[in-house]
């Protein structure tokens, strides 16, 4: 293959390995046209022109949504498809019973088949791009060749691509490779397959973005986790945030949350009036690479440059700031449409229009029972839209971690917060980290879905191998950050949430910083530290503090059952599951069985 050019005549690159990988791809695929794409202002114009004309994109009103367009993609295609995502390993073993697995071997021959000629007709995009700040000694390189425009708009939001990449990969052959294909949005021909061995990911008949900005879920956490381990650093599925105080002082918090527990959120919050001159500074708010720095702590960088973050339920009480972050040069996804070419979403701020056209395209009249944007419904922003991106959001070196917290969705047992005793026993949180299903999800209400480290679906190898990994982190650090657990959901006797959530969270985070700063007490319990009575900053709020102790207290009946279902789960993983996590479990079982012995009875 000849090198590219750009519109100067010059050389885009003249790397051998990638030339030759690019040339390889193109005779599989066989493309009418290749295109490579060079991250300018250019070709982002020429490429939304292009999606426009073509129906790909459709124009909202530029005058109140500037540069802001909208995608409906096809009704079969959109989310990630979980049972159509393997970890492609020479054993199952290695791949753990937590992922699907397929020997690589087979996955080429599979998709191979699917790939020959799946682009006649069509234009090959070649991406390269970078995770992680241009010049940090943590970033990846990886290259996506894929057949749609809408891939390549929004890799441009969501990393650092174009020439740049192409200049800091020079001649090196340690890039990601990463090749997709629309094909024809055919379920039964759709597969994401991860190769960790070989830094590679092959992804076919789906256009939606969890399955094809290869560089997000695909290489930032699945091959990305299998990198980590191998080279001794941790991709996570964590938020990264900047508490300021208002002295000035700076902390810096990752946490980790599954699905539909106010991650975004929490990432972008507000601090109420009550905590004047406190601020909230974003890093990340999905993905954080974090390793050790010379100091002896963990540093962490996001990977991303942009949010690929969930609609529905985003408004200006939830998340002002994201509210104001997609007001300009989004990419909207299966949201709704209102009569004068604005958005709509279920949740969003003010009176539900009496008219839509629903996510499909279709009309929609207010009061229906279809929701006029789908509950997926996605939007893709550039992280310097955010008034509230830290300043040191692509500092090379990364952020220094004080605290790792962890957060589920649990109507009981749970505290409000807790913080683990040592670095085993956070590494136990985030190992029995879960959230309760709700009805509307499995006709079941309180059944507890383990999301161990908010990893389930993205951990790229064992997920027993994965928790040994993070238990030999502490031999690494000299200062490795306190670990917490909160629950902003557990609820009272009456059914009703025991803590009001949202900004006033930020009261739970002070607390957090001052733990991890080694400044305030707290109550001892069989399994962590609590907040003792007064410990919480209360003022400015209306809730009475009965409630506030309930929601931090305690329960033995509930942490027996609680024992004795991570218990269960544990014997799913098998023997790669770390011997000292169970015993910790058995342990704290026995002294549970101590404590309730020595009640009174009744």
């Amino acid at each position: 293959m000849q090198p590219p050019t750009d519109a100067s005549g010059k050389p885009l690159t003249k790397n051998q390995h990638l030339l030759q990988w690019v040339d390889e791809m193109a005779r599989l695929t066989k493309p009418e046209r290749i295109v490579w794409c060079d991250g300018s202002e250019e070709e982002k114009h020429r490429l939304t022109e292009e999606s426009v004309a073509k129906g790909v994109l459709l124009p909202l009103n530029q005058q109140k949504l500037p540069n802001c367009f909208l995608h409906r993609s096809n009704t079969n295609d959109v989310a990630r498809v979980e049972q159509l995502t393997f970890i492609c390993t020479p054993t199952k073993d290695e791949a753990g019973p937590t992922n699907n697995w397929m020997a690589p071997a087979e996955a080429y021959k599979k998709l191979g088949a699917l790939f020959d000629g799946s682009m006649k007709g069509r234009t090959m995009y070649v991406i390269p791009y970078v995770m992680g700040p241009i010049g940090s000694k943590q970033s990846k390189i990886g290259v996506e060749l894929t057949d749609s425009a809408y891939v390549v708009l929004n890799m441009r939001i969501m990393t650092r691509m174009g020439q740049a990449a192409l200049k800091l990969l020079g001649e090196s052959n340690d890039f990601n490779r990463g090749l997709h294909s629309t094909l024809d949005i055919n379920p039964e021909r759709r597969f994401i397959c991860h190769f960790p061995q070989d830094n590679t990911i092959w992804s076919v008949g789906s256009g939606y973005g969890g399955n094809v900005l290869l560089g997000k879920k695909c290489l930032a956490l699945r091959v990305g986790s299998y990198l980590g381990k191998s080279e001794g650093w941790l991709a996570e599925h964590m938020l990264i945030l900047g508490v300021e105080s208002p002295e000035g002082e700076m902390t810096y918090v990752a946490a980790a949350f599954p699905s539909a527990c106010g991650k975004t959120n929490f990432a972008m919050m507000i601090p109420p009036k009550r905590f004047k001159g406190w601020k909230i500074w974003t890093v990340g708010d999905d993905i954080a690479w974090m390793r050790v720095g010379a100091d002896g702590r963990l540093y962490a960088i996001n990977p991303e440059a942009g949010y690929f973050g969930v609609a529905p339920g985003t408004n200006a009480t939830t998340n002002p700031n994201a509210m104001e972050t997609v007001s300009h040069d989004t990419i909207f996804t299966n949201v709704a449409l209102a009569k004068d070419g604005t958005i709509w979403w279920e949740g969003m701020d003010g009176e539900t229009p009496d008219e839509l056209t629903d996510w499909t395209g279709k009309p929609w009249k207010k009061g229906s029972s279809e929701k006029a944007a789908h509950p997926n419904s996605r939007f893709t922003s550039p992280a310097t839209n955010n008034p509230a991106l830290s300043k040191f959001s692509e500092d090379p070196e990364g952020v220094p971690i004080s605290a790792i917290i962890f957060g589920g969705r649990r109507a009981t047992t749970v505290p409000l917060v807790m913080q683990a005793f040592n670095w085993m026993n956070g590494v136990f949180f985030g190992a029995t980290l879960g959230s309760e299903t709700t009805a509307a999800a499995t006709g079941k209400v309180g059944i507890v879905r383990r999301d161990p480290f908010a990893m389930l679906p993205f951990c790229g190898y064992n997920m027993g191998s994965y928790f040994a990994h993070w238990l030999s982190m502490q031999a690494r650090m000299a200062n490795p950050p306190k670990i917490f657990l909160v629950n902003w959901f557990r609820k009272g006797d009456d059914g009703k949430f025991l803590w009001p959530g949202f900004g006033e969270n930020m009261r739970v985070l002070k607390w957090v910083v001052d733990r991890a700063r080694l400044r305030v007490g707290g109550q001892e319990t069989p399994f962590g530290w609590v907040p003792k009575a007064g410990d919480l900053d209360l003022s400015g709020i209306d809730i009475p503090h009965d409630k506030v102790d309930e929601a931090t207290s305690v329960n033995l009946d509930e942490w027996q059952t609680e024992l004795d279902s991570i218990g269960e789960f544990f014997k799913t993983l098998g023997p790669s599951l770390p011997k000292v996590l169970d015993l910790h479990r058995q342990v704290s079982l026995e002294r549970l069985r101590i404590l309730r012995e020595s009640q009174p009875r009744a």
